[in-house]
Protein backbone atom coordinates (compact mmCIF):
# COMPACT_ATOMS: atom_id res chain seq x y z
CA UNK A 1 0.00 0.00 0.00
CA UNK A 2 1.35 3.72 -0.63
CA UNK A 3 1.39 6.39 1.84
CA UNK A 4 -0.58 9.01 1.42
CA UNK A 5 0.35 12.15 2.14
CA UNK A 6 -1.02 14.14 5.07
CA UNK A 7 -3.41 17.33 4.39
CA UNK A 8 -1.41 20.38 6.04
CA UNK A 9 -3.69 20.98 9.13
CA UNK A 10 -5.43 24.23 8.90
CA UNK A 11 -3.24 25.98 12.38
CA UNK A 12 -0.49 25.70 9.60
CA UNK A 13 -2.27 27.12 7.20
CA UNK A 14 -3.56 30.07 9.47
CA UNK A 15 -0.05 30.44 10.83
CA UNK A 16 0.86 30.60 6.49
CA UNK A 17 -1.82 33.35 6.59
CA UNK A 18 -0.75 35.38 9.29
CA UNK A 19 3.58 35.34 7.84
CA UNK A 20 1.92 36.16 3.73
CA UNK A 21 2.33 39.95 4.65
CA UNK A 22 6.02 40.14 6.19
CA UNK A 23 6.99 37.27 3.46
CA UNK A 24 5.77 39.54 0.80
CA UNK A 25 7.28 42.68 1.98
CA UNK A 26 10.62 40.49 2.68
CA UNK A 27 10.43 39.17 -1.21
CA UNK A 28 9.99 42.45 -2.68
CA UNK A 29 12.54 44.53 -0.83
CA UNK A 30 15.29 42.12 0.19
CA UNK A 31 15.00 39.00 -1.52
CA UNK A 32 14.29 40.33 -4.29
CA UNK A 33 16.80 43.03 -4.97
CA UNK A 34 19.41 40.85 -3.53
CA UNK A 35 18.99 38.30 -6.44
CA UNK A 36 18.55 41.37 -8.45
CA UNK A 37 22.13 42.66 -7.33
CA UNK A 38 23.60 39.60 -7.74
CA UNK A 39 22.66 39.05 -11.86
CA UNK A 40 23.62 42.69 -12.63
CA UNK A 41 27.14 41.84 -10.94
CA UNK A 42 27.56 39.22 -13.77
CA UNK A 43 26.68 42.26 -16.58
CA UNK A 44 28.34 45.32 -17.88
CA UNK A 45 25.33 47.77 -17.51
CA UNK A 46 25.61 51.64 -17.50
CA UNK A 47 21.77 52.22 -17.30
CA UNK A 48 21.41 53.96 -21.01
CA UNK A 49 22.72 51.57 -23.02
CA UNK A 50 21.78 47.26 -23.20
CA UNK A 51 23.37 45.03 -20.33
CA UNK A 52 26.23 42.97 -21.74
CA UNK A 53 26.95 39.57 -20.25
CA UNK A 54 30.60 39.61 -18.46
CA UNK A 55 30.74 36.35 -16.39
CA UNK A 56 33.25 37.57 -13.48
CA UNK A 57 34.86 40.01 -15.08
CA UNK A 58 33.34 42.16 -12.58
CA UNK A 59 34.97 40.74 -9.69
CA UNK A 60 37.96 40.22 -11.34
CA UNK A 61 38.48 44.00 -11.68
CA UNK A 62 37.38 44.56 -8.08
CA UNK A 63 39.87 42.65 -7.00
CA UNK A 64 42.63 44.18 -8.40
CA UNK A 65 41.56 47.89 -7.72
CA UNK A 66 43.44 49.24 -5.01
CA UNK A 67 40.86 51.85 -4.22
CA UNK A 68 38.70 48.89 -3.26
CA UNK A 69 41.06 47.30 -0.39
CA UNK A 70 41.56 51.27 0.39
CA UNK A 71 38.10 51.68 1.02
CA UNK A 72 37.73 48.33 2.78
CA UNK A 73 40.28 49.20 4.96
CA UNK A 74 39.29 52.16 6.02
CA UNK A 75 35.71 50.83 6.68
CA UNK A 76 37.58 48.00 9.33
CA UNK A 77 39.14 50.48 10.77
CA UNK A 78 35.85 52.73 11.20
CA UNK A 79 33.99 49.63 11.97
CA UNK A 80 36.37 48.22 14.59
CA UNK A 81 37.11 51.35 16.28
CA UNK A 82 32.88 52.51 16.41
CA UNK A 83 32.64 48.95 17.84
CA UNK A 84 35.11 49.68 20.99
CA UNK A 85 34.08 53.22 21.62
CA UNK A 86 30.56 52.49 21.79
CA UNK A 87 30.91 49.35 23.80
CA UNK A 88 32.93 50.88 26.38
CA UNK A 89 30.98 54.16 26.49
CA UNK A 90 27.81 53.01 26.16
CA UNK A 91 28.41 50.64 29.03
CA UNK A 92 29.98 53.68 30.74
CA UNK A 93 27.21 55.63 30.83
CA UNK A 94 24.44 52.99 31.71
CA UNK A 95 26.65 52.22 34.84
CA UNK A 96 26.70 55.86 35.69
CA UNK A 97 22.72 56.44 34.42
CA UNK A 98 21.92 52.81 37.01
CA UNK A 99 23.27 54.54 39.82
CA UNK A 100 21.13 58.13 39.78
CA UNK A 101 19.03 57.96 42.38
CA UNK A 102 16.61 60.65 41.67
CA UNK A 103 14.32 59.36 38.99
CA UNK A 104 13.94 63.35 37.35
CA UNK A 105 17.69 63.23 36.63
CA UNK A 106 17.32 60.22 35.55
CA UNK A 107 15.14 60.95 33.35
CA UNK A 108 16.73 64.11 32.10
CA UNK A 109 20.38 62.22 31.68
CA UNK A 110 18.72 59.45 29.60
CA UNK A 111 16.56 62.04 26.59
CA UNK A 112 19.97 64.13 26.95
CA UNK A 113 22.21 61.03 25.94
CA UNK A 114 19.79 59.61 23.76
CA UNK A 115 18.55 62.82 21.84
CA UNK A 116 21.51 63.19 19.25
CA UNK A 117 20.60 59.52 17.84
CA UNK A 118 17.25 61.46 17.12
CA UNK A 119 18.73 63.96 14.83
CA UNK A 120 19.08 63.57 10.67
CA UNK A 121 22.98 62.78 9.79
CA UNK A 122 22.61 65.23 7.09
CA UNK A 123 22.05 68.11 9.89
CA UNK A 124 24.88 66.55 12.36
CA UNK A 125 27.59 66.52 9.62
CA UNK A 126 26.40 69.93 9.23
CA UNK A 127 26.58 71.01 12.30
CA UNK A 128 29.89 69.25 13.11
CA UNK A 129 31.74 70.43 9.98
CA UNK A 130 30.84 73.90 11.09
CA UNK A 131 31.75 73.56 14.98
CA UNK A 132 35.19 71.67 13.68
CA UNK A 133 35.82 74.33 11.08
CA UNK A 134 39.62 75.43 11.51
CA UNK A 135 39.29 78.91 10.53
CA UNK A 136 36.07 80.18 12.98
CA UNK A 137 34.73 76.81 14.10
CA UNK A 138 34.08 76.55 18.29
CA UNK A 139 36.54 74.05 18.94
CA UNK A 140 39.10 75.69 16.66
CA UNK A 141 38.04 79.41 18.55
CA UNK A 142 38.95 77.37 22.13
CA UNK A 143 41.67 75.96 21.63
CA UNK A 144 43.47 79.28 19.85
CA UNK A 145 42.60 80.91 23.57
CA UNK A 146 44.79 77.30 25.45
CA UNK A 147 47.34 78.17 22.95
CA UNK A 148 46.74 75.45 20.66
CA UNK A 149 46.69 75.47 16.82
CA UNK A 150 43.72 73.44 15.36
CA UNK A 151 44.54 70.80 12.72
CA UNK A 152 42.58 70.42 9.88
CA UNK A 153 39.88 67.74 11.13
CA UNK A 154 38.51 67.37 7.54
CA UNK A 155 41.59 67.68 5.14
CA UNK A 156 44.54 66.58 6.93
CA UNK A 157 44.76 62.56 6.54
CA UNK A 158 45.85 61.85 9.71
CA UNK A 159 42.69 63.88 11.58
CA UNK A 160 40.09 63.07 8.82
CA UNK A 161 38.92 59.59 9.75
CA UNK A 162 39.67 60.10 13.10
CA UNK A 163 37.00 63.05 13.20
CA UNK A 164 34.54 60.69 11.70
CA UNK A 165 34.59 58.03 14.05
CA UNK A 166 34.40 61.18 16.84
CA UNK A 167 31.30 62.72 14.98
CA UNK A 168 29.75 59.23 14.95
CA UNK A 169 30.47 58.41 18.55
CA UNK A 170 28.49 61.60 19.39
CA UNK A 171 25.51 60.96 16.84
CA UNK A 172 25.33 57.13 17.88
CA UNK A 173 26.44 56.29 21.54
CA UNK A 174 22.71 57.21 22.63
CA UNK A 175 21.47 53.69 20.85
CA UNK A 176 23.97 51.59 22.28
CA UNK A 177 23.36 53.25 25.85
CA UNK A 178 19.98 52.34 25.61
CA UNK A 179 20.78 48.79 25.07
CA UNK A 180 23.49 48.65 27.70
CA UNK A 181 20.92 50.14 30.31
CA UNK A 182 18.19 47.65 29.56
CA UNK A 183 20.79 44.86 29.79
CA UNK A 184 22.03 46.00 33.02
CA UNK A 185 19.02 46.40 35.02
CA UNK A 186 18.38 42.81 33.97
CA UNK A 187 20.95 41.63 36.39
CA UNK A 188 19.64 39.99 39.75
CA UNK A 189 20.34 42.67 42.12
CA UNK A 190 20.20 39.88 44.56
CA UNK A 191 23.68 38.67 43.46
CA UNK A 192 25.26 41.99 43.41
CA UNK A 193 24.01 42.48 46.65
CA UNK A 194 25.27 39.08 47.99
CA UNK A 195 28.77 40.11 46.79
CA UNK A 196 28.78 42.89 48.69
CA UNK A 197 28.05 41.07 51.84
CA UNK A 198 31.05 38.92 50.99
CA UNK A 199 33.27 41.85 50.70
CA UNK A 200 34.03 42.15 46.96
CA UNK A 201 35.03 45.44 45.50
CA UNK A 202 32.69 47.19 42.97
CA UNK A 203 35.48 46.49 40.46
CA UNK A 204 35.02 42.69 41.50
CA UNK A 205 31.61 42.83 41.11
CA UNK A 206 31.26 44.77 37.60
CA UNK A 207 33.95 42.23 36.47
CA UNK A 208 32.73 39.08 37.55
CA UNK A 209 28.70 39.23 37.93
CA UNK A 210 27.48 42.39 36.29
CA UNK A 211 29.71 41.60 32.57
CA UNK A 212 29.46 38.30 32.55
CA UNK A 213 25.32 38.45 33.18
CA UNK A 214 25.48 41.13 30.77
CA UNK A 215 27.29 39.28 27.77
CA UNK A 216 24.40 38.49 25.54
CA UNK A 217 23.80 42.54 25.73
CA UNK A 218 27.31 43.13 25.16
CA UNK A 219 27.36 40.33 21.67
CA UNK A 220 24.12 42.29 20.60
CA UNK A 221 25.00 45.65 20.91
CA UNK A 222 28.43 44.69 19.77
CA UNK A 223 27.07 42.91 16.30
CA UNK A 224 24.36 45.39 15.51
CA UNK A 225 27.28 48.51 15.88
CA UNK A 226 29.58 46.84 13.56
CA UNK A 227 26.66 46.04 10.93
CA UNK A 228 25.99 49.83 11.19
CA UNK A 229 29.15 51.36 10.88
CA UNK A 230 30.28 48.75 8.12
CA UNK A 231 27.45 50.59 6.24
CA UNK A 232 28.57 54.15 7.03
CA UNK A 233 27.96 56.65 4.15
CA UNK A 234 26.15 60.03 5.20
CA UNK A 235 28.97 61.70 7.26
CA UNK A 236 31.43 60.65 4.93
CA UNK A 237 29.73 61.64 1.56
CA UNK A 238 28.70 65.05 3.61
CA UNK A 239 31.34 65.99 5.38
CA UNK A 240 34.01 64.92 2.78
CA UNK A 241 32.63 64.44 -0.57
CA UNK A 242 35.14 63.06 -2.28
CA UNK A 243 36.56 60.48 0.10
CA UNK A 244 38.38 62.90 1.97
CA UNK A 245 42.42 64.06 1.30
CA UNK A 246 44.57 60.86 -0.35
CA UNK A 247 41.37 58.39 -0.09
CA UNK A 248 41.65 58.49 3.66
CA UNK A 249 37.70 58.76 4.43
CA UNK A 250 36.72 56.73 1.54
CA UNK A 251 34.50 53.41 2.72
CA UNK A 252 33.50 50.74 0.60
CA UNK A 253 29.70 52.44 0.96
CA UNK A 254 31.57 55.75 -0.56
CA UNK A 255 33.40 53.92 -3.65
CA UNK A 256 29.87 51.70 -4.14
CA UNK A 257 27.85 54.83 -5.01
CA UNK A 258 30.30 56.76 -6.82
CA UNK A 259 30.68 54.02 -9.00
CA UNK A 260 26.81 53.33 -9.55
CA UNK A 261 25.63 56.58 -9.02
CA UNK A 262 28.59 58.95 -10.66
CA UNK A 263 30.35 56.30 -13.03
CA UNK A 264 26.98 54.64 -13.87
CA UNK A 265 28.58 51.24 -13.69
CA UNK A 266 26.18 49.60 -12.20
CA UNK A 267 27.06 45.88 -12.67
CA UNK A 268 30.45 47.09 -11.36
CA UNK A 269 28.53 48.65 -8.33
CA UNK A 270 26.39 45.22 -7.76
CA UNK A 271 29.60 43.00 -7.65
CA UNK A 272 30.78 45.38 -5.11
CA UNK A 273 27.97 45.58 -3.12
CA UNK A 274 27.85 41.48 -3.06
CA UNK A 275 31.31 41.41 -1.63
CA UNK A 276 30.66 43.59 1.05
CA UNK A 277 27.61 41.47 1.87
CA UNK A 278 29.69 38.51 2.01
CA UNK A 279 32.16 40.06 4.02
CA UNK A 280 29.66 41.34 6.29
CA UNK A 281 28.55 38.00 7.17
CA UNK A 282 31.90 36.29 7.52
CA UNK A 283 32.67 39.23 10.03
CA UNK A 284 29.05 38.49 11.84
CA UNK A 285 29.59 34.81 11.68
CA UNK A 286 33.50 35.47 13.60
CA UNK A 287 32.15 37.32 16.11
CA UNK A 288 28.95 34.26 16.75
CA UNK A 289 31.65 31.71 16.83
CA UNK A 290 34.00 33.71 19.21
CA UNK A 291 30.75 34.61 21.45
CA UNK A 292 30.87 30.70 22.37
CA UNK A 293 34.27 31.78 24.44
CA UNK A 294 32.71 34.65 26.63
CA UNK A 295 28.99 35.01 26.27
CA UNK A 296 27.19 33.62 29.73
CA UNK A 297 24.33 31.57 28.52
Amino acid sequence: MTAVASPVPRRSWTGYGFLSPALVLFAIFILGPFVAAIVLSLFHWDMFTPAHFAGLDNYTRLFSDSLFYKALGNTFIFAFASVATHLVGGLLLALGVNRIASRVLSYFVRTAVFFPFVISWAAVALLWKFVLDPTFGLVSYYLQQIGITSPDWFTDPAWALTSIIAIDFWHTIGFTFVIMLAGLQTVPQQLIEAARLDGASRWQILWNITIPLMSPTILFAAVVTFIGAFQIFDPVQIITPQGGPDNSTVTVVMYLYQWAFQNFQVGYASAVAFIVFVVMMIATAVQFRLSRRWVHQ
